[in-house]
């Protein structure tokens, strides 16, 4: 049976090949009469066809023979004109794809070779009409004229030209998809730049009648800050028009033009929100006076402002603008290019007959049974007689697999939502799921998840995508070398091809040392981690430790902006903030997603234990909301690694390949994974329903193409900063803050904010081009130092120094007696 098969194969290849072989050649041969019709028109077309073809002394000059001619006059005089060489181009392409190279998908190029052979021929038409004794009807052929002169004389030379520009633009547009975003910012951009001009005009006049203002009763231009321990008035502070972030894009330095940091884009946003307050008490009018307006309450100011945001939303993405998700080519195509798989009839009416006979050894009558083609296993769905029990089928499970000759039998009995009995067969000969079929995809390409998972293929040969910001924590468990890590990659792998780096962190912990390291290079784009470690992969421990304790701090951080932004999860807040309804001088910026990946779980316990599972179950109870998110991996899945805590958790579960059913429920809470044939076969459960999948595959090349084109591209000049995690050895006696624990940066923020008398974190962050975390942590050291006062909300705090005299005074103090 296998060697008809492969006979059978080969003399199909070869079929597309001579097949291949005849088109090219037919293309070839279309346009050499094609062009030669532009020299030779006049002479063939003396002649009667009839006489050309009967009587064999007539010799037409046409360089494809009396064929060619005829074909030429056909196509190129009486139809489509110039525009019939999309017909040897079409040919070319499939030529080419009988051959197995794929130079352009053969259903786009026909359908855009038949709108263009219509469309290109109704141009010509109507822009050469004049031209019909060339080439006898014209450039655009008999077609292309025709239509011409009845659009003409029905909608008018203006109503058809504007159709014509109108399905031009249609198809260039179909043929290079551009975005209604990036038409809208081509034409928002031209009156920006217009009126650039003259909005600097009026900031002059605005600065030139400066002079005239009077004790108050008269302002112009921008409110200014209040004096050094006075209260701010109540000022509505709007953010940046885009003219004004494009001149702030262009003013960073080109010593920091080859990777700007976290800490910049945040600089950037509240630098924004500075420079572009606007007057409320007074404004210049067109010709340059000023005019007095009533001072507005604080209320109406608000909802003046609210209105005004929504003009222009914050785009979170701005600082790596020209940053480009990975392209498809990246990774190799395994298996058939169109996906399908080969269908062995043979296989399945002999799986299909040994079924029935075995159940009919023991008595259980069939009355249907069908079969569902699988990369991996098919499924046979069975209908059984009525008045059998469906215990009696399930008992015979080791019985079918005995008739069958074959491993990984799995009876579903029944199956959810339908009245049938399913039962899974491996199949003689595998397909191998790549990732780039799943990226592909339309279940993919159309996912409108927050964080969509492409993990491979069902039995149907559907492709599963699930999303990871609803699950909310995923487990990963199987036995070594049943595709646990492949899984992993193809979960990252998934998240790179959807997510910007604005808008998505990873924190990689790998106690194995060697599991995540292609994703090294890639760690100013995507990873996030704490700034006592130097690496941003997660190996030792102890870092372990304080890292997973870091994002609870960082978890408790976004409660606390959740909380002043009056919502109840990440998405909420973030549309808030691109809305421009959270100020970011009170705290507020935008929050990535982040996703913790955990390999070897087994391993941190053993070693670890409670201080490893007590800030993962921490996390998993409450890090959903704020968008931090666990993947956590192990092989060995025993009761005192997956402990009731972490089951309870982690509702959406993987299973690879398991070597006993104990494994299987401790994973799932029933069995199955016990049955798996190994090789990326798994079933993975969301709630009370398992799904089989065929793992995607991606090999470790297509990681590596993956991370070097990431890599390439302008990144951050540092990994995403976690808070820092002070555990009890970083104290002193006193539960303070150790001197030489403290910031680099920690001198000269406490003279800067005794300086301006405002003890803000926006202020540091600003001043010292520093990301918000570490200003939030230098803040507390100034606190723990008795520079500045406690928390007061949203309130600056209190600065306890007058001047910078006293504070030396005190820095000398202080760090001399901790020397």
């Amino acid at each position: 049976m296998g060697k008809k098969t492969k006979k059978q194969k080969v003399q199909d290849d070869r079929f597309k090949f001579l097949t291949g072989i005849f088109f090219l050649f037919l293309a070839i041969y279309i346009t050499l009469a094609f062009t030669s019709f532009f020299f030779t028109w006049k002479t063939d077309q003396s002649f009667q066809w009839g006489e050309v073809v009967s009587n064999a002394n007539v010799v037409v000059e046409n360089w494809a023979g009396k064929v060619g001619a005829r074909m030429a006059n056909l196509f190129i005089a009486k139809w489509f004109g110039v525009a019939s060489f999309f017909i040897p181009f079409f040919l070319v392409i499939l030529a080419f794809k009988l051959f197995k190279v794929k130079l352009l998908p053969v259903k786009k190029t026909l359908q855009y070779s038949i709108l263009g052979l219509i469309l290109l021929s109704l141009l010509l038409g109507y822009l050469f009409e004049g031209m019909d004794g060339y080439l006898i009807n014209g450039l655009g052929g008999g077609h292309g004229l025709f239509m011409a002169q009845w659009m003409n004389a029905f909608i008018g030379k203006v109503g058809t030209a504007f159709l014509l520009i109108i399905f031009l633009t249609a198809f260039i547009l179909s043929l290079y998809p551009v975005s209604i975003q990036q038409i809208k910012q081509g034409v928002i951009s031209l009156p920006g730049k217009i009126f650039s001009g003259s909005k600097k005009m009026a900031t002059a006049n605005v600065s030139a009648v400066g002079d005239i203002r009077k004790s108050g009763e008269i302002k112009t231009g921008r409110n200014k800050k209040a004096s050094a321990g006075k209260k701010e008035e109540n000022t509505v502070k709007e953010w940046s028009t885009p003219e004004e972030v494009k001149n702030t894009k262009q003013e960073i330095t080109p010593e920091k033009e080859s990777g700007t940091s976290h800490s910049r884009h945040r600089e950037q946003t509240n630098k924004q929100v500075e420079d572009s307050k606007t007057p409320d008490n007074g404004e210049a009018s067109k010709d340059g006076d000023i005019q007095l307006t009533i001072e507005k309450s604080e209320e109406e100011r608000e909802e003046g402002d609210l209105r005004n945001q929504e003009i222009q939303d914050y785009d979170p993405t701005l600082e790596l603008s020209d940053f480009q998700l990975p392209p498809i080519e990246l990774l190799e195509e395994y298996g058939d290019e169109e996906g399908e798989q080969e269908i062995n009839k043979e296989e399945i009416i002999r799986n299909k007959n040994k079924i029935v006979e075995t159940l009919g050894n023991y008595k259980i009558q069939i009355d249907k049974i069908r079969a569902t083609i699988g990369p991996t296993v098919t499924l046979y769905e069975i209908v059984p007689a009525p008045g059998i029990r469906i215990s009696k089928i399930k008992n015979l499970e080791d019985d079918i697999a005995l008739s069958l000759a074959a491993l990984g039998i799995r009876i579903i009995a029944p199956i959810p939502g339908k009245g049938t009995i399913g039962i899974e067969v491996p199949n003689e000969k595998r397909e191998m799921v790549s990732m780039r079929s799943i990226l592909t995809s339309k279940n993919f390409r159309e996912a409108r998840h927050e964080l969509p998972i492409g993990l491979g293929k069902t039995i149907s040969n559907e492709t599963y995508v699930i999303d990871l910001g609803t699950l909310p924590h995923l487990l990963v468990a199987g036995a070594t070398g049943q595709g646990k890590s492949v899984g992993l990659n193809a979960i990252i792998t998934s998240l790179l091809y959807k997510k910007h780096p604005t808008q998505l962190k990873f924190v990689l912990v790998d106690p194995k040392k060697v599991e995540f390291t292609p994703y090294f290079k890639i760690r100013n784009h995507y990873m996030a981690k704490i700034p006592d470690i130097e690496e941003p992969i997660v190996t030792d421990n102890q870092d372990i430790i304080k890292t997973l304790n870091s994002l609870c701090l960082e978890m408790d951080d976004r409660y606390n902006l959740l909380k002043m932004a009056h919502v109840r999860n990440i998405s909420e807040y973030n549309k808030k903030f691109i809305k421009k309804r959270l100020n970011p001088e009170k705290g507020h910026r935008y929050l990535p997603y982040i996703v913790v990946v955990i390999d070897e779980f087994a391993d941190l316990i053993m070693t670890a234990g409670k201080e490893v599972e007590s800030p993962i179950a921490r996390l998993a109870q409450l890090a959903r909301a704020i968008g931090i998110h666990l993947i956590i991996a192990t092989q060995r899945p025993t009761t005192n690694i997956i402990t009731g805590v972490i089951k309870a958790n982690f509702p959406a579960r993987i299973a690879f390949r398991v070597t006993s059913q104990i494994d299987s429920r401790t994973i799932l809470d029933s069995t199955g994974a016990n049955q798996l044939i190994g090789r990326g076969d798994m079933l993975i459960s969301t709630g009370s329903d398992l799904t089989r999948l065929q793992c995607a595959f991606i090999d470790p090349e297509d990681i590596e193409k993956l991370t070097d084109f990431i890599s390439n591209q302008q990144g951050f000049a540092q990994p995403f900063e976690l808070p820092e995690y002070e555990d009890e050895n970083s104290l002193d006696e006193n539960g303070s803050k150790k001197v030489d624990k403290w910031d680099d940066l920690f001198e000269e923020a406490a003279r800067m904010v005794v300086r301006h008398q405002q003890g803000s974190t926006s202020l540091i962050q600003r001043k010292l081009s520093i990301g918000y975390n570490r200003a939030g942590r230098i803040m507390d050291q100034l606190e723990t130092a008795n520079i500045v006062g406690s928390h007061e909300g949203s309130k600056a705090r209190h600065v306890l120094f007058p001047d910078e005299y006293a504070l030396e005074q005190y820095l000398n103090n202080l760090f001399n007696k901790n020397q």
